[in-house]
């Protein structure tokens, strides 16, 4: 039987909240900058009412770790410990570029996924995963913070067409338009939840929950710090 894990991300501009259970999603998804905290609990909320189960009953938390906005990632990390330290329940970090893949096939059937999104400062989160048999996603180029200008020369051997989702195409079209991937558009711009909640299952049957103290989310840039919650460290 498949694992109930509710999932929660706020990494972007995006807001949104599954429950996966028995081969069933029930999601709320809405793009709400900067009302993250306003969103999510009432999301969550509405999520178990209509699943029937209580935190309890569940068996994991997963959350998006990132990349993505700082604030929103430590909004998404917060938010998810509280309830996992409520439930005793484990938790599982999700990227929320492999999300964005799952999007991919779940909307377009691909199986190779270019996910971009605009890290500002001149650079992009940048990653590329390839769909397993299982259904799970492998990365074919680790996940990286850089400017787009230096994928040309990083990607130049990757074969394949490649679906490209996330924000960072739109906004660095010049640098990305000369890479010589093959591509097609998907018009998926940001993670959801419901993807992540299908990923934590697959890294729920590998042993990967950890305790929520151990939960971590990842910037990708070095010089970004994170602190636990109050009490926490």
């Amino acid at each position: 039987m498949s694992a109930k894990i509710l999932a929660v991300d706020t990494a972007t501009e995006n807001c949104s909240v599954a429950i996966i259970m028995d081969g069933e999603v029930i999601t709320r998804c809405e793009v709400a900058p900067r009302e993250h905290t306003l969103k999510i609990l009432p999301m969550v909320d509405q999520v178990l009412s209509e699943s029937g189960l209580s935190l309890s009953q569940l068996d994991a938390l997963a959350f998006g770790r990132g990349p993505g906005s700082f604030t929103g990632v430590r909004i998404g990390i917060g938010i998810a410990q509280g309830l996992a330290y409520g439930a005793d329940l484990p938790m599982i970090g999700v990227s929320t570029l492999a999300a964005m893949s799952q999007a991919g096939y779940r909307h377009h059937q691909a199986t190779q996924v270019a996910a971009a999104i605009d890290a500002r400062m001149s650079e992009v989160y940048w990653g590329m995963y390839q769909r397993q048999s299982d259904g799970d996603w492998s990365p074919s180029f680790a996940e990286s913070v850089l400017p787009p200008e230096e994928l040309l020369a990083k990607t130049k051997d990757i074969e394949g067409e490649w679906l490209t989702v996330g924000t960072g195409w739109a906004a660095y079209p010049d640098a990305l338009d000369t890479l010589t991937l093959t591509t097609t558009e998907s018009g998926i711009l940001y993670p959801e939840a419901q993807d992540m909640a299908l990923l934590a299952q697959f890294a729920f049957q590998r042993n990967e929950a950890v305790e929520p103290e151990h939960a971590s989310p990842v910037y990708l840039r070095d010089k970004v710090t994170w602190k636990k919650l109050p009490g926490r460290e």
